[in-house]
C-alpha cells in the first residue's frame, strides 16, 4: 500500500500564534511540505485544485511540475483535478506534459470539486456536473489514446483532426483516479474504464465509505477488469499525532475549534468518533487505520491530511516525521499481511503500465511526428522508443 499526504491548500489563521499566512507563504509552505515528505520516505504528495479564497492551489500542474524537478522518489498527484470546469483539451495537454517532465512519476485524480460558484466562473452550470464529468473525461481519454481526434459533444466546440501534444510518455497515458464522496455515477465511471477510485472520506463515517467502495468494486468486476477485490482503491484521512495522546488532544483542540474546515459544528470528540480524524499517539493511528482494510478490503493508497486548520509549518513537518518514522512502517506490515493473493499491493506504476500496453500491442510512438520521416516517408527509429 502507498502512504502519502494531500493538501487542500487552505489559508487559515493560526489561533495560537495569531498569524494568518498570505498566499505566497502558503504556496511556499506547500512546496516545503512536499519536499520534506519525499525526503522522509512517504510515497505520495497530492494537491487539490481550487479557484477561490481561502484556497491557493489554483494550478496543480505548475506546482507538481516544479516538484518533479526538486524531488526524487515521491509520486506527484492531484487530490482533485476539476474535470467539470477545466477544458478537457487543456487537461490532456497539461497532464501529459507533467507526465513527461516527471518521467512518469505522477498520476491524477479527476473530481467535480466542492465549490459550487466555480461552475459559472468557468462558464458551466453546476446542474450539469455529472454529465460534464462523463463527457469531458471521455474526451480526455481519446486525446491521450488516439493520435488524431474528430469529436463533437454537448459542452465544448467540436474538434476536427486535432492532435493533443505532447503525446503521453511511452505512448501510455497517466494513471487516473476518480474521486467522489457521494456520487455513485463517478464510482461507476471509474469502474467502467478500469481506473482507480479514491473516496476522500475525511468528513464521512465508515459505513458510507464501505458502501461506496463496495459499489465500485462490484461494477469494476462487472465491466470485466478483474475480480472485485483487485480494483484499485484509495482512501483519505486526517491525523494529528504526538508521542502522548493527551498532548495531541491539547495541542490540536484550539485549531479544530476555530478552523472553518470543521464548520464549528460537531465537537472534536464527536468528529473523531464519526470520521477518520484521529488525534492521539502513533499507536492509536496504527490501530485505527490498520483496521480499515477490514471495512473496505485491501486498498492501494492511503492519503493523510496534515497541513490544514492553520497548523504552523514546523508542526506539519513534525507530523510528517511521525508518520514516516513511526506510523507508516507499522501500517505497511499490518496491511500487507491482510492482502489477498492476486490483489495488487500498489497502484500501477508507469513502467508496469507500459509493460502491459506493450504486451497487449497498445504502446505507440511518443510523438505523432516521429512515426513517419517527413523526407523519406519511412518509419523513424524514434517511433519505437
Amino acid at each position: 500500500m502507498q502512504f502519502g499526504i494531500f493538501s487542500v491548500s487552505d489559508v487559515t489563521r493560526d489561533p495560537v500564534a495569531d498569524h494568518t499566512p498570505d498566499d505566497t507563504e502558503r504556496v511556499r509552505n506547500m512546496l516545503t511540505i512536499a519536499r520534506h515528505a519525499d525526503e522522509a520516505g512517504l510515497d505520495v504528495f497530492a494537491t487539490g485544485e481550487h479557484h477561490n479564497p481561502p484556497f491557493v492551489a489554483s494550478s496543480p500542474t505548475t506546482m507538481l511540475g516544479y516538484l518533479a524537478g526538486v524531488t526524487k522518489n515521491i509520486t506527484l498527484s492531484t487530490a482533485t483535478t476539476l474535470i467539470t470546469t477545466n477544458d478537457p483539451v487543456r487537461l490532456a495537454e497539461e497532464y501529459a506534459m507533467l507526465q513527461v517532465i516527471s518521467d512518469g512519476r505522477m498520476d491524477l485524480m479527476m473530481g467535480r470539486g466542492n465549490t459550487g460558484p466555480v461552475y459559472p466562473w468557468f462558464g458551466q452550470d453546476i446542474r450539469q456536473g455529472i454529465p460534464l464529468a462523463i463527457e469531458n473525461y471521455a474526451l480526455v481519454r481519446r486525446l491521450w489514446t488516439e493520435d488524431v481526434v474528430d469529436w463533437e459533444g454537448k459542452f465544448r466546440t467540436p474538434l476536427q483532426g486535432f492532435t493533443s501534444t505532447p503525446r503521453p510518455l511511452d505512448g501510455v497515458p497517466p494513471f487516473v483516479w476518480h474521486g467522489s464522496i457521494r456520487s455513485p455515477e463517478i464510482a461507476e465511471q471509474a469502474a467502467y474504464y478500469g481506473d482507480g477510485f479514491l473516496h476522500n472520506n475525511i468528513f464521512w463515517p465508515m459505513s458510507h465509505t464501505r458502501q461506496m467502495v463496495r459499489f465500485y468494486r462490484q461494477r469494476y468486476e462487472h465491466h470485466g477488469h478483474g475480480r472485485a477485490d483487485q480494483a484499485i482503491v484509495g482512501l483519505g484521512g486526517q491525523v494529528f499525532v504526538r508521542p502522548r495522546s493527551q498532548d495531541a488532544w491539547d495541542e490540536f483542540r484550539p485549531y479544530f475549534d476555530v478552523a472553518p474546515v470543521y464548520g464549528h459544528g460537531p465537537s472534536m470528540e464527536d468528529f473523531t468518533r464519526d470520521t477518520p480524524l484521529t488525534v492521539g499517539s502513533p499507536q492509536q493511528v496504527i490501530d485505527r487505520y490498520g483496521a480499515f482494510v477490514e471495512e473496505v478490503g485491501y486498498y492501494q493508497r492511503q492519503l493523510f491530511l496534515v497541513d490544514h486548520a492553520g497548523l504552523p509549518l514546523k508542526t506539519v513537518l513534525e507530523q510528517i516525521d511521525l508518520l514516516a518514522g513511526e506510523i507508516v512502517p507499522e501500517l505497511r506490515k499490518i496491511v500487507e499481511a491482510k492482502r489477498p493473493d492476486g490483489v495488487p499491493a500498489d497502484p500501477p506504476t508507469h513502467a508496469e503500465r507500459v509493460a502491459a500496453a506493450q504486451a497487449a500491442g497498445e504502446a505507440t510512438a511518443t510523438h505523432v511526428g516521429d512515426a513517419v520521416d517527413p523526407y523519406t516517408g519511412t518509419v523513424a527509429e524514434e517511433a519505437a522508443l
